[in-house]
């Protein structure tokens, strides 16, 4: 008896992984992170890691044909499992701040943290799996073989990751855990593979935490931010509104507004980049279209709260500021909201011009 088709033509194993990676995503708050996941009494980020190797699973179910196309298979994943062990036991030099070897558990746990910006990271290992599916044709369309001048992009991860051991930053070892594993798909599948992979690897940079690093442009960012919406409120929203940096008082300081760093900072503004980038590199082929659209996640950012901190004034010049406290506590998702619809707007006007598709491509046989 043949079984009903599932809907979107999803095989039973992949329920599975669907429920595995839901289950990993919801044990991936913050308020697990300090203790075990039940059944397998692991901590969440083993769970979150057999999500990211089973989507690579279900990745090479899913594109069999292409999978099969692959040269050098066994090559690959010998010096894959090789590299990705050198990064679980020796990967992170910070001991005393995540009490772990492993580069994934550190980067897990400044995904997880309650006052992290960089939780975005955590969607992006599955969005990179979703341009390979995407991609699948392209990749193998080529000749692929080994190719040793990759040694170069392997030899340089190493160099970072020994200089990030060294002066204990992670960050280093992370740049260099990417950087490897795109020069191992270039040993063992040549440089036609690296050409057409590189926007997925590429995006890969979006794992890799920041911390502080953009904190002087970041504030640079909310001082704008601060001196348009006085700018703004000047015109008649709030006549008295005083500036002082980024904080907005009223004539008599008795109400205050802050740009703070959690509504125009980092997170919000490598997020939109993340979007931004996929979005453009999935919906153009101009390069330039691509970069308008990756450039424009900057004044996106700034756009977004602008609107949010002018409707949050508005709403305390009417009813107070325990009123426009309230409201800003419940649109935090109105600063991405806006850049997103605009983004969206944007992308549009750009797509009236942008050439039809190509014909598929063909398969390599050879």
């Amino acid at each position: 008896m043949n079984q009903k088709p599932l809907p979107f033509d999803l095989k039973y194993y992949e329920i599975g992984y669907l429920i595995l990676l839901g289950l990993a995503f919801y044990y991936s708050g913050s308020e697990f992170r300090a203790s075990q996941v039940p059944i397998i009494h692991a901590s969440p980020w083993v769970l979150f890691e057999a999500a990211v190797l089973g989507g690579v699973v279900i990745l090479a179910g899913r594109c069999r044909t292409e999978f099969q196309l692959l040269p050098n298979k066994a090559f690959f994943f010998t010096l894959f499992i090789a590299w990705v062990a050198l990064f679980t036991f020796l990967g992170n030099a910070t001991l005393g701040y995540v009490h772990s070897s492993s580069l994934f558990a550190w980067m897990f746990d400044t995904y997880t943290s309650p006052d992290s910006d960089a939780g975005y990271g955590l969607l992006i290992p599955f969005a990179v799996l979703g341009l390979f599916a995407w991609k699948a044709k392209e990749l193998v369309a080529r000749p692929l073989e080994i190719w040793w001048p990759a040694m170069f992009f392997i030899a340089s991860a190493l160099v970072l990751h020994i200089v990030g051991e060294a002066i204990q930053e992670t960050q280093l070892s992370a740049v260099g855990f990417f950087m490897g594993l795109y020069g191992l798909t270039g040993l063992a599948w040549g440089k036609n593979w690296l050409k057409t992979s590189f926007f997925p690897y590429f995006l890969l940079g979006f794992c890799i935490p920041l911390g502080g690093a953009l904190d002087g442009f970041t504030f640079r960012l909310r001082l704008l931010v601060s001196w348009i919406v006085a700018g703004i409120a000047h015109l008649g929203l709030s006549p008295d509104l005083v500036r002082e940096g980024t904080q907005l008082f009223d004539a008599q300081h008795t109400f205050a507004y802050e740009v703070a760093a959690a509504c125009s900072g980092i997170h919000s503004l490598v997020a939109l980049l993340a979007l931004t980038s996929i979005y453009g590199f999935v919906t153009f082929k101009t390069p330039w279209k691509r970069a308008v659209l990756i450039a424009s996640a900057v004044p996106l950012a700034v756009l977004g709260n602008v609107m949010r901190l002018c409707f949050t004034i508005m709403v305390a010049e009417l009813g107070g500021q325990s009123a426009g406290k309230a409201v800003e506590t419940k649109t935090g998702l109105v600063t991405f909201a806006v850049a997103i619809g605009c983004m969206y707007l944007i992308a549009r006007w750009m797509e009236k011009s942008e050439p039809k598709n190509e014909p598929p491509v063909e398969l390599a046989t050879s």
